[in-house]
């Protein structure tokens, strides 16, 4: 899916570092090196014992380098001959396994016709024939009165402003403030948080005395809008004042500390009810816990809501209807729940996956859609929530199967769209964009699984997992490994744009959190810019 040239103004980058310690994002993102030994010095010293007939043919010659090359070994099967994954921008799939986009055999990841043309991997619901009565009528005199709404997509497309490595670990969450429209704030693995306005980028703050692991979730409480409830793998709930930094611990789930890896609870899944005065948090055994934020105390025992031992990594209640509860797990499905009638075992539907899945959210404004994010390559819309579940409506195949260490891609409403059927969500295969390899940040019309902009910028070849969209305004924030990225339309019918200059500003961070501006080197720079991702390109399963 090559995109025609366009010219682009030069987005604004501010460069910012958290911490003076290396991170171990660095670490995992290093290249896989080839080994090279040039060694004249040695050969040198081992000719010193040699004939002197020897040493006069070495003598006044330029000994060459003596290169090591590596057996080849498949990283996805493990056995010798051969190699799979990316040579540049081209993904070379392993000869022994299926396509690595669509999980089907018979056809490589290239010619897979679902990476041709997106819509190919619509599958129409399969309806079986236990249509009630009410849906015979629906469906043959009701439906066709009905228009839909559908407004044109606005898509901010061009890379406005970069922070580079505004955070000292990779970003895990984002989320936009609900009343201060330019600020943004961003979670990371380190259990730091940043508040950032992105139209004054002086005005950056971190505060890492919160979590001291990764910030999992983060939600804004209504009735105040500067606390924000956050959820982490430190087995924590945090309720923060943004303006003081000052966290209230609301739950501790391990509160005998460490005691190994077996009994660690870390808290994932979260989301707030305030109409039922609830904040609902889940953990990495496949328990459900409830807190009462008015009397501030733990409700009842946890409830057992996926299999016994899975990761609940998601939580959304519905928009409309607040009793409504979808939950999201490592044991590849997706509950929904009456929070009226919560106990194990009594989920209003079950929706089966193939692999993990990665979020589940209900549509934002009537709530009667679902949409899911699971790890087979598959986002699986539901046109109801009252219908039939048993199958999903749409399946459309998208590129964001990963084994390595990001954060799990999640395809997300479009909050300001009416139709409730544009989604976004960052692709993993990356593809040719004039001999550049680009991971584009997809929008899909899930109503009819048609690709309707891959957002890209040849200053950003790293993969963007996190994608956050402006509940008002037309702005995508992304999150891609410790940098923050802000998008903005561009505009229509521009043959030339004005090219702005990029600023370059270093951000040091004092015992206080507090950020200070001084120089930076302009090589070090696109070096940040270009490499963080080109690293362990061949380690894909």
């Amino acid at each position: 899916m090559a995109a025609a040239p366009r010219p682009r103004r030069r987005p604004t980058v501010i460069v910012g570092s958290v911490d003076s310690s290396s991170s171990s994002d660095d670490e995992e993102e290093l290249e896989d090196e080839e080994v090279e030994a040039a060694s004249e010095n040695g050969d040198e010293d081992r000719g010193k014992g040699q004939s002197g007939a020897s040493l006069g043919k070495v003598s006044g010659k330029k000994l060459s380098s003596i290169s090591i090359s590596l057996k080849k070994v498949c990283k996805v099967c493990k056995e010798n001959g051969h190699q799979a994954g990316f040579q540049g921008a081209t993904y070379i799939d392993c000869p022994k396994k299926p396509c690595f986009l669509c999980k089907m055999p018979g056809h490589t990841t290239m010619s897979c016709p679902h990476r041709v043309a997106l819509e190919h991997g619509v599958v129409p619901a399969p309806r079986r024939n236990k249509q009630t009565q009410l849906d015979y009528v629906f469906d043959r005199q009701l439906i066709s009165q009905i228009q839909k709404i559908k407004p044109t997509f606005i898509i901010p497309d061009k890379l406005d402003r970069v922070v580079v490595k505004f955070h000292s670990r990779r970003i895990t969450s984002l989320e936009f403030h609900p009343t201060r429209s330019s600020v943004l704030l961003s979670g990371d693995k380190k259990g730091q948080i940043g508040v950032w306005d992105y139209n004054k980028p002086n005005e950056k703050t971190i505060y890492g005395s919160i979590h001291s692991c990764i910030v999992n979730n983060m939600k804004f409480d209504r009735r105040n809008d500067f606390m924000l409830y956050t959820s982490s793998s430190d087995g924590t709930m945090s309720y923060t004042d943004l303006e003081t930094g000052i966290g209230v611990l609301l739950m501790d789930v391990n509160p005998n500390g460490w005691n190994g890896p077996a009994s660690w609870r870390m808290l994932y899944g979260m989301d707030t009810n305030l109409d039922k005065g609830l904040v609902l948090v889940a953990d990495n055994f496949g328990y459900l816990y409830l807190f009462d934020i008015r009397e501030r105390v733990k409700i009842g025992e946890p409830i057992l809501i996926h299999r016994k031992g899975s990761k609940v990594v998601g939580l959304h209640f519905n928009p409309v209807h607040p009793d409504l509860l979808l939950s999201s797990g490592n044991d590849h499905f997706a509950h929904m729940w009456d929070i009226r009638r919560l106990e194990s075992g009594s989920s209003l539907a079950s929706l089966a996956h193939g692999r993990v899945v990665n979020s589940a959210y209900f549509s934002p404004h009537t709530g009667s859609k679902i949409m899911t994010t699971s790890q087979d390559n598959r986002i699986r819309v539901w046109d109801s929530v009252f219908g039939n579940l048993i199958s999903p409506s749409r399946e459309i195949v998208h590129s964001h199967d990963f084994n390595r260490h990001l954060t799990p891609f999640r395809a997300e409403w479009d909050p300001k769209d009416p139709s409730e059927s544009l989604a976004v969500i960052g692709r993993y295969i990356s593809e040719n964009y004039n001999g550049v390899a680009l991971h584009p940040i997809d929008f899909i019309d899930t109503s009819t699984g048609h690709l309707v902009a891959e957002v890209i910028d040849p200053d950003l070849t790293t993969i963007s997992p996190v994608n956050k969209l402006h509940p008002r305004d037309d702005i995508l924030a992304t999150g891609s490994s410790r940098s923050l990225c802000i998008w903005r339309p561009g505009l229509e019918g521009e043959e030339k744009e004005t090219e702005r200059k990029k600023e370059f500003i270093f951000w040091s961070a004092d015992g206080l959190g507090n950020l200070h501006k001084s120089a930076y080197n302009l090589r070090k720079i696109k070096s940040d810019l270009h490499g963080n991702y080109r690293d362990r390109r061949n380690n894909h399963r």
